[in-house]
């Protein structure tokens, strides 16, 4: 089955029913380059001293991160937990006793049903996330760039007849492997934006058609850092030198394959937690748990989440997340 490089225009091929779905040549393959990928995540973060924990599954509070997404509630011995859609939470609860940490943790997210059609977004997906206690902006940006230059060398090394059977062409990562990136801030990202025609909200992430702008016109893929306070969630830390700006980033891949990674610095003191909370609109009393611990003090730390089946269309090239899922769940479709 053969697919170009670059997502076609027009809406994303629709699923067929899962046991047609599981039983196709594509998904084998897809599922064998996610195999490869995961191993080689491992193998690197491994190597950059971080331990791996198995993440939870519900909690009382989840991240209130994710745009235009909802949590699923569950009913918890009589309590409403949430299903989580991000561990950003325990991933900072867990550095009081693990400095270098990772999960490959399942979210679930319940998307508006219009991006059904997208290609790029499922209810239900992994995340490889990562938290490094005392580090900077710069170095949780150092270990993302490497874990991604890491897993692609490996899938190519390891699994090359499976991209060629794909019909992925492996001088599209040629560029990546030098392992040079590339970085803009948002402010830089948004005038690129506009000047060529394309109405970006400087307050806001980029839109999807801004990313995917961005990213068709590059050759490599590239960092997007600074974005505006208020355009994610309490816990990415605020510019000590110039308020209103985050120390954060989103690391975008090229051909029009978008966001892979969305990391930063966190907030780590509890009264700037609190206020981050009440300005997002957040009730703190539902994070007592977190707050509790915060006040007895987490390390400083940055992180970022990396989405296994952004990862694995990446580098199998095809057109739309389900085709890398297993048992694929479209938003507002339901399904087995």
């Amino acid at each position: 089955m053969h697919h170009t490089d670059h997502q076609p225009d027009g809406p994303a091929p629709r699923p067929v029913p899962l046991g047609e779905h599981l039983a196709a040549p594509t998904t084998r393959a897809a599922m064998a380059v996610q195999q490869e990928a995961l191993y080689a995540a491992r193998e690197y973060l491994r190597g950059q001293g971080c331990t791996e924990l198995l993440p939870p599954l519900v909690g009382p509070v989840t991240d209130p991160g994710g745009r235009g997404a909802k949590a699923l509630d569950v009913d918890y011995y009589g309590q409403p937990y949430k299903l989580m859609t991000s561990a950003i939470l325990y991933k900072q609860a867990s550095l009081r006793g693990f400095d270098r940490l990772f999960y490959i943790a399942p979210n679930v997210r319940v998307e508006p049903p219009e991006t059904a059609g997208t290609g790029r977004h499922l209810v239900e997906f992994h995340q490889i996330d990562v938290e490094l206690a005392g580090a900077s902006r710069d170095e949780a940006m150092d270990v993302a760039a490497g874990l991604l230059t890491h897993v692609v060398r490996h899938v190519l090394d390891t699994v090359p007849d499976v991209l060629a059977g794909l019909g992925r062409d492996p001088l599209a990562f040629t560029e990546l492997l030098t392992g040079k990136f590339d970085t803009c801030t948002h402010a830089e990202a948004v005038d690129r934006l506009r000047g060529g025609g394309h109405p970006q909200s400087a307050d806001a992430e980029i839109d999807w058609v801004g990313e995917e702008t961005l990213s068709r016109e590059a050759d490599r893929p590239f960092f997007v850092t600074d974005y505006p306070k208020g355009s994610r969630g309490f816990y990415d830390r605020e510019d000590p030198d110039r308020p209103g700006v985050l120390r954060n980033f989103d690391l975008i891949a090229h051909g029009g394959y978008g966001e892979l990674v969305s990391g930063s610095e966190r907030e780590a003191d509890y009264a700037t937690i609190v206020t981050r909370m009440r300005e997002s609109g957040e009730n703190p009393a539902k994070y007592d748990w977190y707050l509790k611990l915060a006040r007895e003090g987490i390390p400083t730390s940055a992180g970022f989440g990396m989405g296994v089946q952004r990862l694995v269309r990446f580098l199998t090239g095809l057109d739309a997340l389900w085709q890398v899922s297993a048992y694929p769940k479209l938003p507002g479709v339901v399904a087995p």
